[in-house]
């Protein structure tokens, strides 16, 4: 079936339509692994609700001396706002870009604090905070409606 020109899209239709970048991907990146890193948040406050024998040292060993009930609630709450940021992100959204770079600074400060309980998954996380903050701040504009 041949298209007709009233089919295709016009010049005037093209120069106010906006651009997509190959960045794109970026930014759905840094949005679905905020919502990852809120899931894993929550399921790391339950457990230093419900199981604080679960880490490795005792409270007293963190670098802030704080009970795990603390910690808990802390990583709780920043997982919460990271899944709503992320969904917020997703869609394009300008405030859960500047939300979305508070919380994934946010976490990675508290699991720098929380790095003695649990090394190895604070490291992991505080990297993916960093790439997440990457792709926001440089690529963040790319989801932006025209």
């Amino acid at each position: 079936m041949a298209q007709t020109s009233q089919d295709r899209p016009t010049t005037e239709d093209m120069r106010y339509a906006p651009e997509t970048t190959a960045w794109t991907g970026w930014v759905v990146f840094g949005g679905v692994m905020l919502i990852t890193l809120g899931a894993f948040q929550i399921i790391q406050g339950l457990v230093a609700l419900f199981d604080d024998g679960f880490y490795l040292v005792r409270p007293s060993g963190l670098i802030v001396d704080v009970n795990y009930n603390t910690w808990g609630w802390v990583h709780l709450i920043i997982g919460i706002v990271a899944i709503l940021t992320g969904l917020g992100l997703l869609a394009g959204n300008m405030a859960a870009r500047i939300v979305g770079v508070a919380v994934a600074v946010l976490s990675a400060i508290v699991n720098l604090g929380f790095l003695s309980a649990y090394p190895v998954w604070s490291a992991i996380v505080i990297a993916l905070d960093v790439i997440v903050i990457y792709a926001i701040i440089v690529h963040g504009g790319d989801l932006r409606e025209g």
